[in-house]
């Protein structure tokens, strides 16, 4: 809220160079910003008295377009990327499979596995298929931990895997043999 929008009664005012002018009826704070020819704004509505600041207001708007612009640049989105089985795969096609899964997940995106059951006799297997599915997650367990567990969805059996964060390695600590010399 700027100028005019403002309601409140009394206001606690900072000027323009961040300095405390104390709490101040909102005519009062209106009148010195004025003087300055610049905008009285609300920053803090929540706080009793509410903050205002004197600042140009086309200024203090393009700082936050600016600084939230900023924080999307820095955010990084998830990607969920499929693998598809089936209940009676062959084990090279499932070591494909878990090589792109592997990268997948070394590129920092979530996975989901999907075991497809197509047929009636298939959904007959979904024991053998949730025990593939445990090993499948077994051996990716250097690049990727278990987010969801395998559960039925539809025709499916569906599990999700994420990758594991990678911890900063902490500086090894060397003891210093040598006594000092006085």
């Amino acid at each position: 809220m700027i100028n005019e929008q403002i309601r409140d009664k009394e206001v606690r005012l900072v000027g323009e160079d961040g300095s405390q002018l104390g709490i101040l009826p909102l005519r009062e704070a209106q009148r010195l910003a004025d003087e300055k020819r610049l905008d009285l704004v609300k920053i803090a509505p929540n706080a009793k008295p509410p903050v205002c600041k004197i600042i140009d207001y086309s200024k203090y708007k393009f700082e936050l377009d600016k600084k939230q612009k900023e924080a999307r640049k820095k955010q990084k989105t998830v990607d969920v990327k499929g693998i598809w089985l089936s209940p009676n795969i062959d084990t090279h096609d499932i070591q494909v499979k878990f090589k792109r899964a592997a990268e997948f997940l070394k590129d920092g995106d979530k996975l989901k596995v999907s075991v497809r059951f197509r047929y009636g006799r298939e959904m007959s297997r979904q024991d053998s298929a949730r025990t593939m599915l445990q090993k499948f997650a077994a051996d990716l367990s250097e690049y990727g931990v278990v987010e969801k567990d395998a559960k039925m969805e539809a025709r499916s059996l569906v599990m999700f895997m994420a990758p594991i964060k990678e911890k900063p390695e902490k500086p090894e600590k060397t003891e210093n043999t040598e006594k000092p010399s006085k």
